[in-house]
Protein backbone atom coordinates (compact mmCIF):
# COMPACT_ATOMS: atom_id res chain seq x y z
CA UNK A 1 0.00 0.00 0.00
CA UNK A 2 1.14 3.56 -0.68
CA UNK A 3 -0.39 6.49 1.11
CA UNK A 4 -1.84 9.30 -0.99
CA UNK A 5 0.60 12.06 -1.84
CA UNK A 6 0.01 15.59 -0.57
CA UNK A 7 -0.15 18.85 -2.43
CA UNK A 8 3.23 20.58 -2.81
CA UNK A 9 4.44 22.12 0.45
CA UNK A 10 5.33 25.78 0.17
CA UNK A 11 5.83 26.89 3.76
CA UNK A 12 9.11 26.56 5.65
CA UNK A 13 9.81 24.66 8.82
CA UNK A 14 9.40 21.16 10.25
CA UNK A 15 6.18 19.26 9.76
CA UNK A 16 4.68 17.57 12.82
CA UNK A 17 4.81 13.96 11.55
CA UNK A 18 5.76 11.67 8.69
CA UNK A 19 2.23 10.60 7.81
CA UNK A 20 2.86 11.75 4.24
CA UNK A 21 5.74 9.33 3.59
CA UNK A 22 4.79 6.51 1.17
CA UNK A 23 4.64 2.96 2.53
CA UNK A 24 5.18 0.05 0.11
CA UNK A 25 4.17 -3.53 0.92
CA UNK A 26 6.39 -5.82 -1.15
CA UNK A 27 3.96 -8.73 -0.84
CA UNK A 28 1.26 -6.92 -2.85
CA UNK A 29 0.63 -7.67 -6.54
CA UNK A 30 3.93 -7.13 -8.39
CA UNK A 31 2.82 -4.79 -11.18
CA UNK A 32 0.98 -2.61 -8.67
CA UNK A 33 4.02 -2.53 -6.38
CA UNK A 34 6.19 -1.45 -9.31
CA UNK A 35 3.82 1.41 -10.14
CA UNK A 36 3.66 2.56 -6.53
CA UNK A 37 7.43 2.53 -6.10
CA UNK A 38 7.86 4.61 -9.26
CA UNK A 39 5.28 7.09 -7.98
CA UNK A 40 7.02 7.36 -4.60
CA UNK A 41 10.42 7.88 -6.27
CA UNK A 42 9.04 10.59 -8.55
CA UNK A 43 7.24 12.51 -5.81
CA UNK A 44 9.48 11.95 -2.78
CA UNK A 45 12.65 10.08 -3.71
CA UNK A 46 11.98 8.21 -0.48
CA UNK A 47 9.65 5.51 0.83
CA UNK A 48 9.22 2.91 3.53
CA UNK A 49 9.27 -0.82 2.75
CA UNK A 50 7.34 -3.36 4.81
CA UNK A 51 7.10 -7.15 4.41
CA UNK A 52 10.58 -7.07 2.90
CA UNK A 53 11.50 -10.66 3.71
CA UNK A 54 14.68 -9.98 5.71
CA UNK A 55 14.59 -11.98 8.92
CA UNK A 56 14.39 -10.40 12.36
CA UNK A 57 17.43 -12.47 13.37
CA UNK A 58 19.64 -10.97 10.65
CA UNK A 59 18.52 -7.46 11.59
CA UNK A 60 18.84 -7.85 15.38
CA UNK A 61 22.28 -9.49 15.20
CA UNK A 62 23.54 -6.60 13.09
CA UNK A 63 22.21 -4.04 15.56
CA UNK A 64 23.85 -5.94 18.43
CA UNK A 65 27.16 -6.08 16.54
CA UNK A 66 27.01 -2.35 15.87
CA UNK A 67 26.30 -1.40 19.45
CA UNK A 68 29.01 -3.79 20.69
CA UNK A 69 31.52 -1.85 18.62
CA UNK A 70 30.33 1.66 19.47
CA UNK A 71 30.29 0.84 23.20
CA UNK A 72 34.06 0.27 23.15
CA UNK A 73 36.45 2.88 24.55
CA UNK A 74 37.40 5.52 21.98
CA UNK A 75 41.03 4.38 21.89
CA UNK A 76 39.94 0.88 20.84
CA UNK A 77 37.60 2.19 18.18
CA UNK A 78 40.28 4.43 16.69
CA UNK A 79 42.35 1.36 15.90
CA UNK A 80 39.85 0.74 13.10
CA UNK A 81 40.59 4.09 11.37
CA UNK A 82 40.06 5.08 8.59
CA UNK A 83 37.02 2.79 8.63
CA UNK A 84 36.09 4.42 11.96
CA UNK A 85 35.50 8.14 12.29
CA UNK A 86 34.05 10.56 14.82
CA UNK A 87 32.48 13.98 14.20
CA UNK A 88 34.42 14.65 10.99
CA UNK A 89 32.31 13.96 7.90
CA UNK A 90 34.30 13.84 4.69
CA UNK A 91 37.47 15.74 3.89
CA UNK A 92 36.24 19.33 3.62
CA UNK A 93 35.48 20.43 7.16
CA UNK A 94 31.94 19.12 7.66
CA UNK A 95 31.21 18.15 11.26
CA UNK A 96 28.40 16.35 13.03
CA UNK A 97 27.44 14.72 16.32
CA UNK A 98 28.09 11.26 14.94
CA UNK A 99 30.58 8.43 14.98
CA UNK A 100 30.61 5.84 12.25
CA UNK A 101 32.06 2.67 10.82
CA UNK A 102 32.34 2.34 7.04
CA UNK A 103 32.96 -0.98 5.31
CA UNK A 104 33.18 -2.01 1.68
CA UNK A 105 30.07 -4.10 1.04
CA UNK A 106 31.94 -7.31 0.18
CA UNK A 107 32.64 -10.41 2.24
CA UNK A 108 36.40 -9.87 1.91
CA UNK A 109 36.30 -6.21 2.97
CA UNK A 110 34.04 -6.95 5.94
CA UNK A 111 36.29 -9.84 7.03
CA UNK A 112 39.39 -7.62 6.91
CA UNK A 113 37.82 -4.79 8.94
CA UNK A 114 36.36 -7.26 11.45
CA UNK A 115 39.88 -8.16 12.57
CA UNK A 116 40.34 -4.64 13.95
CA UNK A 117 36.86 -3.91 15.31
CA UNK A 118 35.86 -7.04 17.19
CA UNK A 119 37.22 -9.51 19.72
CA UNK A 120 35.19 -12.14 17.84
CA UNK A 121 35.99 -11.22 14.23
CA UNK A 122 34.51 -14.35 12.65
CA UNK A 123 31.13 -13.76 14.26
CA UNK A 124 31.21 -10.01 13.53
CA UNK A 125 32.15 -10.69 9.92
CA UNK A 126 29.51 -13.37 9.34
CA UNK A 127 26.83 -11.18 10.92
CA UNK A 128 27.55 -8.12 8.79
CA UNK A 129 28.10 -10.19 5.65
CA UNK A 130 24.69 -11.85 6.06
CA UNK A 131 23.06 -8.44 6.54
CA UNK A 132 24.87 -6.96 3.55
CA UNK A 133 23.83 -9.83 1.28
CA UNK A 134 20.21 -9.51 2.42
CA UNK A 135 19.94 -5.75 1.87
CA UNK A 136 21.77 -5.99 -1.46
CA UNK A 137 19.15 -8.47 -2.66
CA UNK A 138 16.41 -6.14 -1.39
CA UNK A 139 18.00 -3.24 -3.26
CA UNK A 140 18.19 -5.33 -6.45
CA UNK A 141 14.56 -6.37 -6.11
CA UNK A 142 13.49 -2.75 -5.75
CA UNK A 143 15.64 -1.63 -8.68
CA UNK A 144 14.17 -4.36 -10.89
CA UNK A 145 10.66 -3.34 -9.85
CA UNK A 146 11.58 0.23 -10.77
CA UNK A 147 12.76 -0.88 -14.22
CA UNK A 148 9.49 -2.75 -14.73
CA UNK A 149 7.45 0.23 -13.56
CA UNK A 150 9.30 2.56 -15.93
CA UNK A 151 8.93 0.21 -18.88
CA UNK A 152 12.67 -0.40 -19.27
CA UNK A 153 12.99 -3.57 -21.42
CA UNK A 154 16.07 -4.81 -19.56
CA UNK A 155 14.76 -5.17 -16.00
CA UNK A 156 18.34 -5.49 -14.69
CA UNK A 157 19.44 -2.22 -16.25
CA UNK A 158 19.85 -0.67 -12.78
CA UNK A 159 20.43 -3.68 -10.51
CA UNK A 160 23.33 -5.13 -12.51
CA UNK A 161 25.52 -2.27 -11.30
CA UNK A 162 25.33 -3.41 -7.69
CA UNK A 163 25.36 -7.12 -8.57
CA UNK A 164 28.69 -6.58 -10.34
CA UNK A 165 31.67 -8.10 -8.48
CA UNK A 166 33.43 -4.73 -8.79
CA UNK A 167 30.52 -2.78 -7.31
CA UNK A 168 31.68 0.11 -5.12
CA UNK A 169 28.82 -0.38 -2.66
CA UNK A 170 29.33 0.49 1.01
CA UNK A 171 27.85 -0.47 4.37
CA UNK A 172 27.85 2.34 6.93
CA UNK A 173 26.93 2.17 10.62
CA UNK A 174 26.16 5.58 12.16
CA UNK A 175 25.95 6.08 15.93
CA UNK A 176 24.42 9.27 17.34
CA UNK A 177 25.04 9.64 21.09
CA UNK A 178 22.42 11.51 23.15
CA UNK A 179 22.99 15.21 23.77
CA UNK A 180 23.25 15.92 27.49
CA UNK A 181 22.95 19.50 28.72
CA UNK A 182 21.42 20.13 32.13
CA UNK A 183 20.90 23.82 31.37
CA UNK A 184 18.55 23.16 28.48
CA UNK A 185 14.98 21.97 28.11
CA UNK A 186 16.03 18.56 26.87
CA UNK A 187 12.65 17.72 25.40
CA UNK A 188 13.33 20.33 22.71
CA UNK A 189 17.11 20.17 22.47
CA UNK A 190 18.96 18.47 19.64
CA UNK A 191 21.88 19.04 17.32
CA UNK A 192 22.64 18.11 13.75
CA UNK A 193 24.10 14.64 13.78
CA UNK A 194 24.64 14.36 10.03
CA UNK A 195 23.99 17.47 7.96
CA UNK A 196 21.76 18.00 4.95
CA UNK A 197 22.85 16.08 1.85
CA UNK A 198 21.78 13.72 -0.90
CA UNK A 199 23.32 10.28 -1.35
CA UNK A 200 25.54 10.13 -4.43
CA UNK A 201 25.07 6.41 -5.12
CA UNK A 202 22.21 4.61 -6.90
CA UNK A 203 20.06 3.60 -3.95
CA UNK A 204 20.21 3.54 -0.15
CA UNK A 205 18.60 0.88 2.04
CA UNK A 206 18.38 2.29 5.57
CA UNK A 207 17.31 0.84 8.89
CA UNK A 208 17.60 2.32 12.40
CA UNK A 209 16.74 1.40 15.95
CA UNK A 210 13.62 2.83 17.61
CA UNK A 211 15.06 6.32 18.16
CA UNK A 212 14.02 9.11 15.81
CA UNK A 213 16.26 11.64 14.10
CA UNK A 214 16.01 11.17 10.34
CA UNK A 215 14.36 14.00 8.40
CA UNK A 216 13.78 14.40 4.66
CA UNK A 217 13.27 17.61 2.71
CA UNK A 218 10.86 17.84 -0.21
CA UNK A 219 11.57 21.51 -0.74
CA UNK A 220 14.18 23.94 0.57
CA UNK A 221 13.56 24.68 4.22
CA UNK A 222 10.77 22.11 4.72
CA UNK A 223 11.63 19.03 6.75
CA UNK A 224 9.55 15.92 7.39
CA UNK A 225 10.58 13.90 10.47
CA UNK A 226 10.64 10.16 9.82
CA UNK A 227 9.14 8.09 12.63
CA UNK A 228 11.46 5.12 13.22
CA UNK A 229 10.21 1.61 12.51
CA UNK A 230 12.85 -1.00 13.38
CA UNK A 231 10.89 -3.68 11.51
CA UNK A 232 10.95 -1.77 8.22
CA UNK A 233 13.50 -0.37 5.79
CA UNK A 234 13.59 3.09 4.27
CA UNK A 235 14.72 3.60 0.68
CA UNK A 236 16.45 6.71 -0.69
CA UNK A 237 16.86 7.54 -4.36
CA UNK A 238 20.49 8.51 -4.93
CA UNK A 239 22.02 10.96 -7.40
CA UNK A 240 23.01 8.21 -9.85
CA UNK A 241 19.45 6.87 -10.03
CA UNK A 242 18.17 10.38 -10.73
CA UNK A 243 20.58 10.51 -13.66
CA UNK A 244 19.67 7.02 -14.89
CA UNK A 245 15.97 7.94 -14.88
CA UNK A 246 16.78 11.14 -16.79
CA UNK A 247 15.54 13.31 -13.95
CA UNK A 248 12.19 11.55 -13.42
CA UNK A 249 13.24 10.48 -9.93
CA UNK A 250 14.30 12.83 -7.14
CA UNK A 251 17.53 12.33 -5.21
CA UNK A 252 16.09 13.20 -1.83
CA UNK A 253 17.91 15.57 0.52
CA UNK A 254 17.94 14.44 4.14
CA UNK A 255 19.68 14.89 7.48
CA UNK A 256 19.90 13.23 10.89
CA UNK A 257 19.29 15.01 14.18
CA UNK A 258 20.45 13.82 17.59
CA UNK A 259 18.11 12.76 20.37
CA UNK A 260 18.16 14.39 23.80
CA UNK A 261 18.23 11.23 25.89
CA UNK A 262 18.78 8.15 23.76
CA UNK A 263 21.43 7.00 21.33
CA UNK A 264 20.40 6.28 17.77
CA UNK A 265 22.09 3.83 15.46
CA UNK A 266 21.37 3.48 11.76
CA UNK A 267 22.75 1.01 9.25
CA UNK A 268 22.82 2.15 5.63
CA UNK A 269 23.62 0.12 2.54
CA UNK A 270 24.68 2.39 -0.34
CA UNK A 271 24.33 0.52 -3.63
CA UNK A 272 26.93 1.90 -6.05
CA UNK A 273 28.25 1.02 -9.50
CA UNK A 274 31.81 -0.13 -10.26
CA UNK A 275 34.23 2.76 -10.54
CA UNK A 276 34.63 2.26 -14.30
CA UNK A 277 30.88 2.07 -15.00
CA UNK A 278 29.44 4.72 -17.30
CA UNK A 279 26.32 6.37 -15.94
CA UNK A 280 23.70 7.09 -18.57
CA UNK A 281 19.93 6.75 -18.78
CA UNK A 282 18.51 3.77 -20.74
CA UNK A 283 17.37 4.83 -24.20
CA UNK A 284 13.70 4.39 -23.29
CA UNK A 285 14.09 7.18 -20.72
CA UNK A 286 15.20 9.67 -23.39
CA UNK A 287 12.68 11.04 -25.87
CA UNK A 288 12.39 14.06 -28.19
CA UNK A 289 10.02 15.54 -25.62
CA UNK A 290 12.45 14.76 -22.79
CA UNK A 291 16.01 14.87 -24.16
CA UNK A 292 18.94 13.73 -22.05
CA UNK A 293 19.39 16.02 -19.05
CA UNK A 294 22.85 14.71 -18.11
CA UNK A 295 26.05 14.02 -19.97
CA UNK A 296 27.61 10.56 -19.57
CA UNK A 297 30.18 10.14 -16.79
CA UNK A 298 31.77 7.32 -14.83
CA UNK A 299 31.10 6.57 -11.18
CA UNK A 300 34.79 7.37 -10.55
CA UNK A 301 34.19 10.85 -11.99
CA UNK A 302 31.16 11.40 -9.80
CA UNK A 303 32.82 10.01 -6.69
CA UNK A 304 35.76 12.37 -7.22
CA UNK A 305 33.36 15.31 -7.46
CA UNK A 306 31.58 14.15 -4.29
CA UNK A 307 34.78 14.14 -2.26
CA UNK A 308 35.87 17.53 -3.60
CA UNK A 309 32.76 19.34 -2.31
CA UNK A 310 31.10 20.04 1.03
CA UNK A 311 28.46 17.67 2.35
CA UNK A 312 25.49 19.88 1.46
CA UNK A 313 26.68 20.91 -1.99
CA UNK A 314 24.67 19.82 -5.01
CA UNK A 315 26.93 17.66 -7.17
CA UNK A 316 24.51 16.53 -9.83
CA UNK A 317 24.39 19.96 -11.49
CA UNK A 318 28.05 19.58 -12.46
CA UNK A 319 27.04 16.85 -14.89
CA UNK A 320 24.00 18.38 -16.55
CA UNK A 321 23.76 18.53 -20.31
CA UNK A 322 23.64 22.27 -20.91
CA UNK A 323 22.28 21.82 -24.39
CA UNK A 324 19.02 20.42 -23.05
CA UNK A 325 18.55 21.63 -19.48
CA UNK A 326 18.08 25.24 -20.55
CA UNK A 327 15.12 24.15 -22.63
CA UNK A 328 13.76 21.37 -20.48
CA UNK A 329 13.10 22.25 -16.84
CA UNK A 330 12.91 19.36 -14.42
CA UNK A 331 9.39 18.22 -13.51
Amino acid sequence: MVLASPNPIRSEGILPSNELIPVVDLTAERSEVAKLIVKACEEYGFFKVINHGISHEVISKTEEAGFSFFEKPVAEKRVAAPAYGCKNIGLNGDMGEVEYLVLGATTHSIAQISKTVSTDPLNFSSTLSAYTEAVRELACEILELIAEGLGVPDTRAFSRFIRDVDSDSVLRLNHYPPIINKDKDMSQYSKVGFGEHSDPQIITILRSNDVGGLQISLQDGVWIPVTPDPSAFYVNVGDVLEVMTNGRFVSVRHRAMTNSYKCRMSVAYFGAPPLHATIVAPSVMVTPQRPSLFRPFTWADYKKATYSLRLGDTRIQLFTNRLTTNHHPKV
